[in-house]
């Protein structure tokens, strides 16, 4: 039985969203993190749409379909760790989206710099960087990324 599994799609550059569209619409189930920025120009101020992971895309695929993303424009190639291609979990995924959509909460309870926290939806462990009122910046253990989130 085969499952799903999340690749990261290498892009062309600046073609993340249009990647996204292309993919979705030959059925293919896609995630493009992203994030608003203003933008300043001389005349004036835009929020535009921003990826969050440069030159790539998140795709959920079932391995024998992998071939399937070259049919679409902008798509260059997989993105592969130790000669097998990357794949990200479902929990990771579903840690990104609620960390962009600000639901990435853990609870108060006399936290300081260097406690160590389990992060929730990822279920690693994490080392407190820094305390601002109820934002917290951790590295986590295994991974050695940044996460930030508010404090509930």
């Amino acid at each position: 039985m085969n499952t799903k599994n999340w690749f990261v799609l290498h892009t062309k550059p600046r073609n993340e969203l249009k990647v996204t569209e292309r993919l979705s619409a030959i059925g293919i189930e896609v995630y493009a993190p992203t994030r608003l920025e203003v933008r300043q120009w001389s005349d004036r101020s835009k929020k535009v749409e921003v990826p969050l992971l440069p030159s790539m895309v998140l795709v959920h695929l079932d391995e024998q379909d992998t071939s399937k993303v070259f049919q679409v424009t902008g798509v260059v190639r997989y993105l592969f760790e130790q000669g097998k291609r990357a794949c990200i979990s479902n929990d990771e995924v579903l840690a990104m989206k609620c960390y962009l959509e600000n639901k990435f909460n853990i609870e108060v309870k006399n936290l300081s710099e260097g406690d160590i926290i389990n992060v929730p939806l990822l279920n690693q462990d994490a080392k407190i960087l820094k305390l601002q009122g109820k934002k917290c910046m951790a590295r986590l253990q295994s991974l050695g990324a940044v996460v930030s989130f508010q404090l509930s």
